[in-house]
């Protein structure tokens, strides 16, 4: 390994520190290797270690393994694309949420038997009914139109569809909760009993499983929301139906950050920028959600939540734990009794601390401003998430030895003819101002950053996505390029 100590984190007097993982330090560290993988790749590269992610699906095992509950984990694959992550969740006794035909059919492709998949997409058509009921995949439906169509395609082939019903509408404190998704809580059972089952009118589906998918991030709500859950399962199967699961979805809370004083810090400046119209925090005084109306800070940020003292196992041990009104009983405890499989859809939180997003410095310019503005080898779309920022600090790689400069402010831009093309819109201070050739690390963007918006505009090629098994002292032949892992 050719050591290279002249790396730095961006604001290393402070900013917004992200946990880090010994294997990124390691990349940082080997100048060689870096040159090798840039070399053979092109700019910029995502790379993923696949023991974490296996180390991220053992802890949610455990927690329901102590909890004695049947379980189902469904790596949500539209967080990151990888093929090497899909194999990797199979080998781990996991299976895959799949949101897409072409999703759907690689993970058959790449292994999986249709019980260790689901499809959740939000538009379902003809050749993902067809090729989801051909292998028993269970598919999730949001409304009337998606039962008609798999009955109709589950009578042309000759099969029963395996499927569950979507279900929102939840009443949390007195407030209902809106989404656009799912059929009402409150009308569910009746539609079901009604419509479903032999000599009805959807008399082709098997009704398997109950599954809801709340947006923000309350434990409260999805507490209540899984009780009802199961309290519907109790009126369906007292009617004769054998519900076997409840699949409460995705959105589990992850931390990115190191400490949570930067992280109000941050929250403070902002608004106080926003407030008097001065500093430059961030690109052009960007207020990242916070705008100032009559006087007064108003709106919210509109970035995820990058520092959480709940996250993970204990978010959704939080949910577990909560108790019915009437019986008194927890979820846990409830799902137990009922031998109801749990079943969850993490993508985020399975792929924290996963990968990370290398990019090679271009060019340096300053504005007429005097900001400088380091132009890197990519583009916003590879490192872009439907948050207005990504609020992780990130390392600079020096090439050379670091020598007499000076400290210096900077953003990094891309590589798009776009005013917006902003990697980052924070300012990030450095010891010194990048040279061209130089490397940029973005951590932990695995999840939702690398492919979720990635565009193929001025007709960039997409970004090549590299995966690794070593711990340490590792070469570039042992990073696999997801473009060359086949589908039997």
């Amino acid at each position: 390994m050719n050591k290279n100590t002249t790396y730095t984190k961006g604001n290393p007097q402070g900013g917004l520190s992200p946990i880090t993982s010994k294997w990124m330090h390691s990349i940082f560290n080997d100048e060689a290797l870096l040159n090798d993988l840039f070399g053979k790749y092109g700019s910029p590269i995502n790379i993923h270690h696949l023991p974490t992610f296996s180390t991220n699906i053992k802890k949610y095992q455990y927690l329901f393994n102590d909890y004695g509950l049947r379980h189902q984990i469904f790596y949500a694959r539209k967080a990151n694309k990888c093929k090497s992550l899909v194999k990797q969740a199979f080998a781990s006794g996991i299976g895959v949420d799949t949101a897409s035909f072409r999703e759907l059919e690689q993970s058959l492709n790449l292994g999986a038997p249709g019980r260790n998949l689901v499809l959740t997409a939000a538009i379902k058509t003809q050749d993902q009914y067809e090729l989801a009921i051909k292998n028993q995949v269970p598919i999730i439906l949001d409304n009337l139109d998606e039962c008609e169509q798999a009955n109709v395609f589950a009578r042309k082939l000759g099969k029963k569809a395996i499927v569950g019903f979507r279900v929102s509408g939840f009443t949390v404190e007195d407030e209902k909760l809106y989404s656009r998704f799912g059929f009402d809580i409150t009308q569910v059972s009746t539609f079901i009993l009604e419509n479903v089952g032999e000599g009805k009118r959807f008399e082709h589906l098997c009704v398997d499983g109950i599954h809801f998918h709340l947006d923000g991030y309350s434990t409260l709500q999805r507490g209540k929301a899984l009780s009802d859950s199961i309290s519907l399962t109790e009126q369906l199967n007292d009617k004769g139906f054998q519900i076997k699961f409840i699949d409460i979805g995705g959105g589990i809370l992850m931390n990115y950050l190191q400490d949570e004083q930067q992280w109000k810090d941050f929250d403070a400046q902002l608004r106080e920028q926003v407030s008097s119209g001065k500093g430059n925090l961030t690109f052009n005084n960007n207020g990242l959600g916070y705008e100032k109306i009559e006087g007064k800070v108003v709106r919210t940020l509109k970035t995820y939540p990058y520092y959480n003292s709940l996250n993970g196992t204990d978010f959704l041990k939080a949910i577990l734990d909560y108790k019915d009104l009437k019986s008194g009983r927890s979820n846990a405890e409830r799902l137990k009794k009922h031998q109801l499989e749990i079943r969850i859809e993490p993508g985020r939180s399975l792929l924290n601390q996963v990968g990370m997003t290398v990019a090679r410095v271009a060019h340096r310019k300053q504005d007429y401003k005097g900001q400088w503005l380091v132009g890197l080898e990519m583009n916003m779309s590879q490192m872009m998430s439907s948050s207005s920022d990504f609020l992780l600090d990130p390392f600079i790689i020096y090439r050379k030895k670091a020598g007499a400069g000076l400290p210096v402010d900077v953003f990094f831009t891309g590589a798009y003819c776009l005013e917006r093309d902003l990697l980052l819109k924070r300012k990030i201070s450095l010891p010194q101002l990048p040279q061209p050739g130089d490397y940029v690390a973005f951590v932990n963007t695995a999840g939702y950053m690398m492919h979720f918006f990635e565009t193929e505009a001025h007709l960039f090629e997409l970004s090549k996505n590299l995966s690794f098994d070593a711990s340490e002292d590792f070469s570039s032949e042992e990073f696999i390029n997801d473009e060359n892992i086949s589908e039997n």
